[in-house]
This record gives structure tokens, sequence and C-alpha cells, in this order.
């Protein structure tokens, strides 16, 4: 009886399954649907999540809850938050700014007529290292021949981080050191820090002269710093690295014409292409020499233009870099080759004032440092000297002294102190509570207690020397040198005198949060991988204190990745009774692997430029490099025609997966001949000979919008597969 009882429960609640949960579409169902139709009736109703609801997850509403609320709230900040923003105001510390422009006053006004040039040429290869220009190696042949002839006088322009094109720019352009801020400034467009609209800068300057105008051609970041300035221009970006020729190209096609225009007193140009070799293949790249060798034409093409022209004999030539670039061809920290750069001043003019120097001369030391070492703000007080224009009023540039020879002692020392009082100007705005026209104690000068207190004690020296009507003008230029000089380095200081107490905080702050988070992970965490999360975090973060660690940051992933490898082997292991003889392998071949992997690019700074397999082996070897390439495309087509497009017919993906992978294959082959064609050395012609000329533009449009069709189909499919299952489910 029991157990007829509980059939007949069994069938009540059938029906009551039946009646009213899929009686409403039971009438719809196919044939073909019956059985499904019966396991789902046999399935109890499923409850939603509102009805049932753990502790746990009440918890977890409740923290999310508090989480919109504090994203609602402005004024709500996260711990990790509040550890940047403290560890950022310690980091970028204050520097002071003068706003407005520079001005002529005083004796100025009697020595600036005599300015030896009223154009000048500026000349700007992106990455352009000292040793490229001055070296045995190099492919500046003219270059080397004028700097012989005394036509030019070369310097080493030091470069301090971060070596990229913009800050290197700015100091340039203002004679300032700019810092790591001006870096994060750069990507806000619309601050108007990011330009140097509202600094002053010797491009203004010149362009502010009676009749000034100004043309660019080259490089955009030119465009966006100085917005308005030129009344010539076009801009090239330097995003398209694998672009050696057009993107230069594009600059000289312009040279020719303006030679021959007499309406400008300044003219920027801005090469990529020496820049985009070295991010490509290095400083030894095949590609540098022949580079060398067209911007060392260009060189010749305007110093001709400079002795044949009447309206350019009074214009001045530089060349110069704006940073170096390290063994690897990058650049943006401080390696000797990233901060050394050249800069060659050249005019027919300079015949008056210099004899000559030996050039090529071999590398002196793997510092890069050739001739006289001077900073990159140097430029733009000399500039101005030259040019006869007011120096920018940011300026912590000192005049260089080799030019001094244009002018008698007498005016040298009216320029050296224009200088020096500019900077003086900066100083006090920096040490508003410093006194410096006031007396000095002159025991305290032999040994400084502080920074302040030198400069004090230079300036009062410069001061006493003016008074003195017996010193000399070589005293005077003396005691102005070592002040500007030892102004320079202890302003250029100030950009990293950080306050150590906000970094501490900053540090102490995001270390408890990630211990907090750490803590929350582990309390979800019932496996324990949280341990090892720690470990990895902690390790981590205390590699960020060295800075030779941060530079070779890829070692700690190395072992890190190694170790992972042996630990998971070992749990492998551990699980099994029985090991078989071939599983013992299985770390061996994991370790073999990663090592190989290893080697395929050397990265850091340390073996930056030492011979790695995708550099060196590689291109030695190019029928096993096409090998590879080759096969890595056969089995990319295979993939694509078996999983690339679902539901369409077999020979249908086949094709499609062969027209798609021939056209990429193509393109590669194409890009490689004009990319890089020692590649294809050995490579018999008539297999590359065909794709030779072949626009890659079309090659690449080929590729994308057959990457697009293939992309759209499996959007499609996966529509159609989800409408499919709606269909049936109901």
């Amino acid at each position: 009886m029991a157990k007829g009882l509980r059939a007949s429960t069994r069938k009540a609640n059938r029906v009551k399954l039946r009646s009213r949960v899929f009686g409403p579409v039971e009438g719809a169902r196919t044939q073909r649907l019956s059985a499904k139709i019966l396991e789902l009736a046999s399935r109890t109703r499923p409850i939603k999540d509102e009805d049932v609801r753990t502790e746990k997850d009440t918890a977890m509403v409740g923290l999310k809850q508090q989480e919109k609320e504090a994203e609602s709230d402005p004024k709500a900040e996260q711990p990790e938050e509040a550890a940047i923003w403290i560890f950022t105001l310690g980091f970028f510390p204050y520097k002071p700014f003068l706003p407005g422009r520079a001005q002529y006053h005083g004796d100025e006004d009697d020595f600036v007529s005599n300015a030896p040039f009223d154009k000048v040429i500026f000349m700007v290869v992106d990455a352009l290292r000292s040793d490229f220009v001055y070296s045995t190696e190099s492919g500046f042949h003219f270059t080397q021949s004028l700097i012989r002839s005394g036509a030019a006088i070369p310097f080493t322009a030091h470069a301090t981080a971060p070596t990229i094109t913009m800050p290197r720019v700015k100091a340039i352009t203002t004679g300032s050191i700019p810092s790591f801020l001006d870096v994060i400034l750069n990507f806000a467009e619309s601050d108007t820090s990011s330009t140097l609209a509202m600094q002053d800068n010797w491009p203004y300057q010149l362009k502010a002269k009676l009749g000034g105008r100004l043309v660019m051609y080259g490089d955009d970041t030119w465009l966006k710093l100085f917005p308005d300035t030129f009344f010539r221009s076009d801009g090239t970006t330097s995003f398209f690295v694998s672009d050696f020729t057009e993107v230069d190209q594009n600059v000289t096609r312009h040279v020719p014409f303006e030679l021959d225009q007499g309406d400008w007193n300044g003219m920027i140009m801005h090469y990529l292409g020496l820049d985009h070799i070295g991010h490509k293949s290095g400083p030894q790249s095949l590609h540098m020499i022949p580079k060398h060798h067209e911007m060392d034409s260009i060189v010749e093409q305007i110093f001709q233009a400079l002795q044949t022209k009447s309206h350019l004999k009074s214009t001045l030539l530089v060349l110069c870099g704006d940073h170096g670039m390290n063994d690897a061809g990058n650049h943006g920290g401080s390696a000797p080759g990233e901060t050394s750069s050249a800069l060659v001043f050249i005019s027919p003019k300079l015949e008056s004032i210099s004899l000559g120097t030996p050039c090529p001369l071999e590398s002196p030391n793997k510092a890069f440092q050739y001739y006289n070492v001077v900073e990159q703000s140097d430029v733009a007080p000399t500039l101005a000297g030259l040019l006869n224009f007011p120096i920018p009023l940011n300026n912590l540039g000192i005049f260089i002294p080799e030019f001094l020879r244009f002018w008698s002692k007498a005016e040298s020392v009216v320029l050296m102190t224009s200088n020096a009082q500019q900077v003086l100007r900066i100083v006090r705005e920096t040490f508003s509570d410093i006194a410096f026209d006031g007396m000095v104690d002159w025991t305290r000068c032999a040994e400084p207690a502080s920074d302040v207190e030198q400069l004090q004690c230079l300036w009062a020296a410069v001061k006493a020397l003016q008074d003195d009507e017996n010193a000399s003008a070589d005293e005077r230029l003396s005691a102005l040198t070592k002040f500007l000089r030892a102004t320079q380095d202890i302003m250029s200081s100030t950009a990293s005198n950080y306050d150590i107490l906000k970094l501490q905080l900053g540090i102490v702050t995001a270390a408890v949060t990630a211990c907090c988070a750490v803590a929350a992970v582990a309390a979800l965490d019932p496996r324990g991988w949280s341990f090892w999360t720690c470990v990895l975090v902690l390790n981590y973060g205390g590699m960020m204190f060295a800075s030779s660690y941060v530079e070779e940051e890829q070692y700690f992933w190395y072992w890190t990745a190694s170790g992972w490898l042996v630990i998971l082997y070992l749990k492998f292991i551990l699980l099994r009774a029985i090991i078989p003889y071939y599983q013992i392998l299985y770390l061996p071949i994991l370790l073999a692997i990663h090592r190989v992997l290893r080697r395929w690019n050397q990265t850091g700074q340390k073996h930056a430029g030492e011979p790695d397999i995708a550099k060196t082996f590689l291109p030695a070897h190019n029928i096993l490099l096409w090998i590879a390439v080759t096969v890595t495309f056969l089995d990319m087509s295979r993939r694509l025609a078996w999983f690339g497009l679902p539901g369409a017919p077999s020979r249908v993906a086949s094709c499609a997966s062969i027209v798609l992978c021939l056209s990429a294959f193509g393109f590669k082959v194409a890009f490689t001949i004009t990319d890089a064609p020692e590649l294809l050395t050995g490579i018999p012609q008539y297999l590359w000979k065909p794709i030779e000329g072949t626009p890659l533009v079309s090659q690449a449009r080929i590729v994308l919008w057959s990457l697009a069709l293939s992309v759209v189909y499996n959007m499609y499919q996966s529509i159609k597969l989800k409408a499919d299952f709606k269909t049936s489910a109901t």
C-alpha cells in the first residue's frame, strides 16, 4: 500500500509540473523533441537566485552596495588610489617656472648688433648618437671633412633622462631641464603644459624678431609643442617605425624649395628614419650606414647653398640628435649611448674662429664622449647669442665658450653676464627666502655649508670682480663661468629633489593595501594558492627598489616561470603511484623549451645587442628561417580550414583559408623585400621576384579585408547558433 501511495504521489507531482510549468508550451513541441521534453519534465523547477540567498551571498551583496556607494561619492578614495597619489606628490618635485617672454634690457642693447648670424637651419636627426658622426665607422664623410677644415665645430651633447623626443626638444628649445612629469603631461593633449605655447623658447624669440618667420618639416612633435608658430610646415608621424625612407623623403623634398626662399629666418627639420632603423634592427643594422650617407648628403646640399646663395651667407646650420640609442637600438633610459648625441655647428663663417679638429676619431670609451661635452640645454643660450635674441626666461644652459671668439673680451663679458643674470632669476625664484645681493661671509665660502650658500659665494665673487676696475676680462669670464656651471648643476638636481617622506608614506600605504588584498584573497582561497601569490608580489615589489633590477626585470619572470614549472611537475608526479618512464622527460623538455624562448630575443639593458636567435641566428640561416615561416603559415591554413569557418562546407573553408594565408604570406614577403632584403639572400629569386614591386598598401588591404570577412562570418554563425538554440529550447 505504501508503495502504491508513493507512486500516486509521484504521479500527482508530475501532473502538477506538466500543468504549471510545461503545459503552455507542450502543444508546440515537435515529434523530434519529445525525448528532450520527457527529460525536462522529470526535473524539478530551478529556484531563482532572488528566492534563496546564503549568508555569504548576502555579505557579497553588501560589499557590492558599498562599492557602488563609493563610486557614486566623488570624495571617496580607495587605498590604492591614495597610495599612488601620495607617491606621485613626492616623486614629482616642484620646479620653478617663470611666465612671460624675455626681453633685452641694460647693457645688452650695446652688444646685440654684433651677432654673426641672422638665420638658422636646425637639422635634428632622431637618435643621432655621437659615434654615428665622429667615429671611424661613420658614414658622415662630408661632415667630417667640414670638422677638419674648421667650417664645423663638433660637440657631444649630453641628454638627461628621459631620453625621448618630447622632453629633449623641450630642453633644446627652452634651455630647461625636463623631468619625467613632462612625459606624462605629453599624453594629456588638452593640458597646456604639454605644449610650449606658454613657455619662453628660442623658436618664439626667433619668430618675434622683425620679419621673423619659421618653417618646419619632419616629426610632428614640433607642431604639437609649438602650435600656430610655423609659416609653412609638413609634419610626419613617428609611429610607423618600419618606414626607413619615405618618412625622411617627405622632409628632404622641401629642402631645395626652402633654400631658394628668403622669407624665413629659421628652418627646422626633424628626420626620423635613423631612429626607426635603430628600433627595428639596432645600431649595427645594414641600413644604418646608407642612412648616414643620406643624412650627410643633406648636410652637403645645405652647406653648398650657404656658400653660393647670397641670402644665406649669414646662416648657421646646426646638426644634432635629440638623444642617442643603446646597443639594442632603443632609448628612454640613462645608458651612455642613450645620453650621448652629436651636436655640430656648421657655417663657412666658423673658419674665422676655428682651425679645424681631427675627425674621425677612435671611440674614446663606452661613454661615447667625443670632443667637448655640453648639455643640450646649452643650445638655447648659444643660439640666442649667435642670432641676436634674448635668452629664454627658464633657461639653465650656458653659452658655449668656443663661440666667444666672435667677440672681443669685453663683449664676451657682457654676453656671459646676461646669461648669468638670466639664470640668477630662476635661482631667486627657487630660493625666494635667500638674499643674493647682500654681504657674504667670505670665511664660509671656502667650505660652503649648502648648495645655496655656494651659489651666494660664487655670485658675490662675480659682483666683486664687476666692481673692481682692475679686474681683467679673463678673471670676470672665469668667475661667470664658475657661477653658471655650479648653478646649472644645482638647479638641474632640483628636478630630482624627491620628497622622501611622501615617497615612504606612499610605499607603506601601497604595502598595507597589498597585504589586505592578499588576506582577502586567502579567505576565499581553499587551496592555498594565495600564499604563492603573496610570495610573488613581495619579491616583485622588492625588485622595484633597485634600478638594475628594473632594467633587467625579465630575469625575475624567467626564474619565476622555471620555478613554477618545477612546482607543477612535482605536484603532477606526487599524485601518481606509478609514473611511466616517458613522463619523467616532461620537465627537462619544458625547461629546454623555456630556455630557447629566453634566448629568442635579448631584452633589458645589460645584454642588449648581444647575439640571440631572432636577430643573429635566423638571419644567418635564411633557409631555416623561411622554412619555419612556411610551416607556420601552413599550420595556420590547416587550423583555419578546420576551425576558422564553422558551418561552412569543407571545400569552401579550405579554399578560404588558403586564400587568406597566401595573401598574408605574400604581404610578409613583399614587406621583407622592402624592410629587410638581406633576409632573402640565398632564396631563389623566382620565388619572390613576382611579388617585388607590388604595392604594400594593396596587399595589406587584401589581408585585412579577408580577416574582416572571416570575422563577420564567424559573428553571423555565432548569432545564428544562438538563435537556433533558443528556437530548439522553446
